[in-house]
C-alpha cells in the first residue's frame, strides 16, 4: 500500500512539474513579447524626444539634459537590485525596471511638452502685443527726441513719440492687439486714443479728427481705430504716435519698420 501511495505521489509530482514547466514556458514567452513591446515603446519615446528637442528650441527653452532624458527622473534601478535573481524571476524584474524607466521618461516628456506649449503661448501673446506696424501711412515730420522746441508753444520740451504727417481723414490702425483704455479729448493732444497691449506695452495716438473705438473695446492689429486730423495743438493734419514700455516712452521706430513713411 505504501508502494502504491509513493507511485501516486510521484506521478502527481511529475504532473505538477510538467504543468509548472508549461506555465513557465508560457510566462517566459509572454515576458519576451512584453520586452519586445517595451523596446518598440522605447524607440517611439526616443523619436518623440527628438521632436521635443526641436519644439523646445522654437519655444526658446533650454534642451533637456540627454542623460536625464534617457534615464528619466530618478533613473532605473541598479544592477545590484537584480542580484540573486535568475531565470524568469530575473527577466520579470528587468521588465519591471524597464517599464518604470519608460514611465518616468514619458512623464518627463509630458512635462516638457507642457512647458513648451506654455512658452509658445506666451511668445505668441507677446508677439501679438508688440506694435509692429506703422499706424498710418505718411511721412515722418518729427522724430522721437529727449528735447525739442514745440512748434506752437515755442518751448523746449521732450517729444515722447513721432509725428507722421498724412492727409486729413487718413486711417489710423492699431499696431497690435490690445484694449482701449482711453478714447476722448485730452488737452494739447486733442482727440486721443490709448491702448494697453499687455506685457507693459502702451501706445497713444493723438490729434485725430474722429475716433472709431470706445474705452474698454478690444482691438486687433490692423483694426481701424481713428482718422488723422489736427485736433488739439497741431499745425496741420498728422498723427502723434507714442509707445510706452513699463511706463517709459521709447522710440516707436524701434518696434516697427516704417514702411511708407517718408523722412524727406
Amino acid at each position: 500500500m505504501l508502494a502504491g501511495y509513493a507511485t501516486i505521489s510521484h506521478t502527481t509530482d511529475l504532473s505538477r512539474a510538467a504543468r509548472l514547466q508549461q506555465e513557465n514556458a508560457t510566462l517566459a514567452r509572454q515576458i519576451g513579447e512584453l520586452h519586445g513591446r517595451l523596446v518598440s515603446l522605447s524607440d517611439t519615446l526616443t523619436t518623440i524626444s527628438q521632436r521635443d528637442a526641436r519644439i523646445r528650441v522654437l519655444a526658446n527653452l533650454e534642451p533637456i539634459d540627454p542623460q536625464v532624458q534617457a534615464a528619466g527622473i530618478g533613473g532605473p534601478a541598479g544592477a545590484s537590485d537584480l542580484s540573486g535573481l535568475t531565470g524568469i524571476a530575473r527577466r520579470s524584474a528587468e521588465v519591471r525596471v524597464d517599464l518604470g524607466a519608460l514611465i518616468r521618461r514619458a512623464n518627463l516628456l509630458a512635462s516638457s511638452f507642457k512647458e513648451a506649449a506654455d512658452s509658445l503661448a506666451l511668445h505668441t501673446a507677446r508677439l501679438a502685443a508688440t506694435p509692429s506696424i506703422m499706424p498710418t501711412q505718411g511721412w515722418l515730420s518729427s522724430a522721437f527726441s529727449a528735447m525739442r522746441t514745440h512748434p506752437i508753444l515755442h518751448l523746449a520740451r521732450p517729444h515722447e513719440g513721432i509725428d507722421v504727417s498724412a492727409p486729413m481723414g487718413s486711417p489710423i490702425e492699431a499696431p497690435a492687439a490690445g484694449v482701449v483704455t482711453d478714447a476722448g479729448w485730452e488737452t494739447g493732444y486733442g482727440n486721443t486714443i490709448t491702448i494697453n497691449h499687455g506685457f507693459g506695452i502702451v501706445t497713444k495716438f493723438a490729434h485725430a479728427s474722429k475716433l472709431l473705438v470706445k474705452t474698454g473695446q478690444r482691438v486687433s492689429r490692423g483694426q481701424r481705430i481713428a482718422l488723422v486730423g489736427n485736433s488739439g495743438l497741431a499745425t496741420g493734419p498728422h498723427l502723434h504716435y507714442e509707445v510706452h514700455v513699463n511706463g517709459r516712452p521709447v522710440n516707436p521706430l524701434k518696434y516697427v519698420l516704417p514702411e511708407g513713411v517718408v523722412t524727406d
